[in-house]
């Protein structure tokens, strides 16, 4: 499999046609004719003789595509969580599509005030909105399909949770690990094994499997900070001894980061504001230095096996609602609500729970959104508000939640990330940094056996009580070191807040962007000097996230739309 620069199109056919990524046919006979004849001519064999929708419920893999048959219809497809991506839009009755947002992008094209405000409240834009007006993301597990001048986006795939009778560890363990095996054999393209790796549980089975399949230790990749708190480079040095890989480690700089951050927020079709994208692309680039085409990661282990912190802080709230209705109505509600019960800490604290466990998934999920607790009056402008809809980003959210909401409280929560942690925001930050460095992403986890495994294991297999992916860590018990898998999860968080307070160089970048961010009428001034000159200071881990994200919107801006003001 190749990667072509994020400003190339996937290559096209004289129809229009296009195909991209890795799709694997479930149909014999459309696999043997990929293999004779391209995955484009499989496509078109498929949603000739079926329905778009199951033709592309029957795929599996990486792909986006693109059919154009002879009667002008033309379909559109995304593999299940948007590992590829296929931007469109309509011009004069006509389906234009391409994989960056930007290409469909003209000199008259207007930016999106909604989906500016969406990348405040997410950090991302999800799909469908792009920044661009009239310029649509095509979602995860998605088909298109353009008929006479008629669209529609259908899903094509909803996960389907079926839970055992009576589950044998055993056996679920040995077929996990065989499925574990298959995946990262079918990911490995044939050049120097390499994987990411932060020192977690999904980065080290990766590593680990890769010499356990490949006959070859794994080359392995780590990012280091030097800041208290933020590195985990010893755990990934326990990886590397016990799998004894080919291990490569870098300590990202202050001063790196500052001669990067433009390079990374301009190569994305959008402002993108994961800030793990930055040490993503440095751990790619020094990759690709050292000869590597391609590396392994381990997003998904967590979404499909629960290994969030947050997914046992819900379930701590979900107690609430298993107390008696007469108890919570009558007193504790009354209770902590009370003005004086606010004034006493440990009072206060349960007032707090009881808050968030009165509010209904998913909405608890925003309990510590920036924005919200910001309050937006403070932080945006009026004339910017006024053009938005504040409310649209958690209808789209809620949305999402019911599909799901049949399922066990873990397995609606893992369904949820699927699309907004994974497929909106984790899987571009590592495809768009290791295309930046020059080399392709896998992702064993994702794989379609792997998500289906997941799919039947019980949701007391995934959270356990409060211990997180209890099967996950039981089943490698002994193939993973002891300590990574008692070890808390961090991944390459960067420690963007302390540092932009400590290095000059970095601080008036960030002053810089903010300070031109706020004359284009999108965020308050008076909001930019408080968070510089206030809220930084005394809270620069939880504060720093704001100027980054803030900083990244400018920084893309200035390439990308320069002239842009909100109020225009």
């Amino acid at each position: 499999m190749t990667t072509r620069p994020l400003s190339q199109p996937p290559p096209r056919t004289d129809d229009g046609s296009a195909s991209f990524g890795s799709p694997v046919f479930s149909d014999h006979s459309l696999a043997a004719l990929a293999d004779r004849e391209g995955a484009l001519a499989a496509w078109k064999k498929a949603i000739a003789g079926s329905s778009p929708v199951a033709a592309a419920a029957a795929a599996g893999g990486d792909f986006a595509v693109a059919v154009r048959d002879g009667d002008g219809r033309c379909v559109l497809a995304v593999d299940r969580f948007a590992i590829r991506t296929l931007c469109y839009r309509v011009i004069d009755g006509e389906l234009r599509f391409a994989v960056r947002a930007d290409a469909l992008s003209d000199a008259g094209s207007a930016l999106s005030a909604q989906a500016i405000f969406d990348y405040l409240y997410f950090h991302v834009i999800p799909s469908p909105r792009t920044i661009f007006e009239g310029v649509h993301r095509l979602p995860p597990g998605h088909v298109a399909i353009f008929d006479q001048g008629r669209l529609a986006v259908v899903p094509y795939w909803k996960p389907t949770f079926r839970e055992p009778d009576a589950p044998s560890f055993p056996a679920l363990r040995a077929e996990f690990r065989q499925l574990l095996r298959d995946a990262v054999t079918r990911q490995l393209d044939g050049s120097k094994p390499a994987c990411f790796l932060s020192g977690g549980t999904d980065s080290s089975t990766v590593a680990g499997m890769i010499g356990e399949v490949s006959g070859r230790a794994a080359a392995t990749y780590s990012i280091g900070f030097d800041a208290e708190g933020y590195d985990e480079m010893t755990y990934a040095r326990i990886a590397a001894r016990h799998f004894k890989t080919e291990h490569h480690e870098h300590y990202l700089t202050p001063d790196e980061l500052v001669d990067s951050i433009a390079l990374v927020a301009g190569s994305y079709d959008q402002p993108f504001g994961n800030s793990s994208a930055l040490p993503a692309y440095w751990c790619a680039r020094v990759a690709r230095e050292d000869g590597v085409g391609r590396l392994l990661a381990g997003d998904g282990g967590d979404e499909l096996f629960g290994g969030n912190s947050r997914y046992a802080m819900q379930r701590v709230f979900g107690v609430y609602s298993q107390l008696p209705a007469v108890l919570r109505k009558v007193l504790l509600d009354p209770l902590f609500g009370l003005d004086v019960a606010r004034k006493l800490p440990l009072v206060r604290k349960g007032a707090g729970y009881v808050r968030q466990a009165n509010t209904p998934m998913p909405d608890r999920l925003q309990h510590y959104n920036l924005l919200l607790r910001l309050g937006m009056p403070e932080v945006l402008t009026a004339s910017f508000l006024s053009r938005v809809a504040e409310t649209a980003p958690l209808e789209a959210q809620r949305a999402v939640w019911a599909a799901a909401a049949d399922a066990a409280p873990i397995n609606a929560m893992l369904a949820f990330d699927w699309r907004y942690t994974l497929a909106e925001s984790d899987l571009p930050k590592v495809v768009g940094s290791a295309a930046l460095a020059g080399i392709t992403a896998g992702f064993p986890f994702l794989d379609q056996a792997l998500v289906d495994f997941s799919l039947r294991l019980p949701p007391s297999y995934k959270l356990n009580r409060l211990r997180l992916r209890w099967f996950f860590k039981e089943a490698l018990r002994g193939f993973l070191p002891d300590e990574i898998i008692t070890k808390k999860k961090k991944g390459f968080g960067l420690p963007f807040g302390v540092w932009v307070n400590r290095h000059d160089r970095l601080k008036r970048l960030a002053v810089d962007s903010l300070r031109s961010f706020g004359d284009r009428g999108v965020v308050r001034p008076q909001f930019i000097n408080t968070l510089l000159q206030t809220h930084l200071q005394a809270h620069p881990g939880y504060y720093g996230e704001m100027v980054w994200i803030l900083m990244m919107m400018e920084q893309w801006l200035r390439q990308h739309a320069p002239r842009y003001r909100a109020d225009a």
